[in-house]
């Protein structure tokens, strides 16, 4: 074997290494609700950008592209997102968004397929359009520190597993096995983060005073 290529399969595995590592850094302080989990965002997506153009899933390196700029803004959201310009805290989404979320989930999903299978030689076009509108609508809600999109990342994840590993990207592989168990911890803390906060919020009673549930009309 030519010493050429052989150096290229070394430089893109070793590329695909350090994009994962970088990977399981920024997700273990996204747990955390830590800001530095989107600076390490960042360096992933542009690492991971040639490694998903060289297997030919060009919705996944789009969405690369679109990552990097969702972090950039969550970066700021998370700072400056919250109440008066304060730190965003966790919450819920808002039962009137969840339609319109799944609505735009649903439409980039076609229109990304179809373009895909239509216009290049991409690999499952549509599945892998779908895992890619699924993922922009969860990272959207992670900028803005809704709980629920931990639950759309675990679907996510439990997909992408055996479709990395189908493309013999064996260390994507990996980093998404590790992404499932990050995301059910993600969502396990932020829900935890949210109750706490809630309950923060819950007004006491003064001590010594008698709940009006036990008290008699006379």
């Amino acid at each position: 074997m030519e010493l050429g290529p052989l150096l290229e399969i070394v430089r893109a595995r070793a590329l695909e290494i350090v994009a994962t590592l970088f990977g399981i850094v920024s997700v273990w302080l996204s747990t955390r609700e830590n800001i530095w989990s989107w600076p390490t965002a960042l360096v992933n997506v542009l690492l991971s950008v040639p490694v998903y153009y060289a297997a030919r899933l060009y919705s996944d390196m789009g969405l690369q592209v679109v990552y990097a700029a969702l972090s950039v803004y969550g970066w700021y959201e998370w700072l400056h997102g919250g109440e008066n310009r304060t730190e965003l805290p966790v919450s819920r989404t808002p039962a009137h968004q969840v339609p319109l979320l799944v609505l735009i989930g649903a439409a980039a999903a076609a229109l990304l397929g179809t373009i895909a299978a239509r216009y290049t030689n991409a690999s499952w076009p549509y599945l892998d359009a779908s895992l890619t509108a699924a993922s922009l609508v969860a990272q959207w809600m992670m900028t803005r520190k809704l709980l629920e999109n931990w639950a759309i990342w675990i679907a996510v994840d439990v997909v992408y597993v055996p479709l990395l590993a189908y493309k013999h990207l064996y260390e994507f592989a990996v980093l998404y096995v590790i992404f499932l168990g990050l995301a059910v911890a993600g969502h396990v803390e932020w829900r935890r983060s949210l109750r706490a906060r809630l309950e923060g919020l819950t007004p006491r009673a003064p001590a010594g005073s008698v709940p009006v549930s036990a008290t008699s009309e006379r």
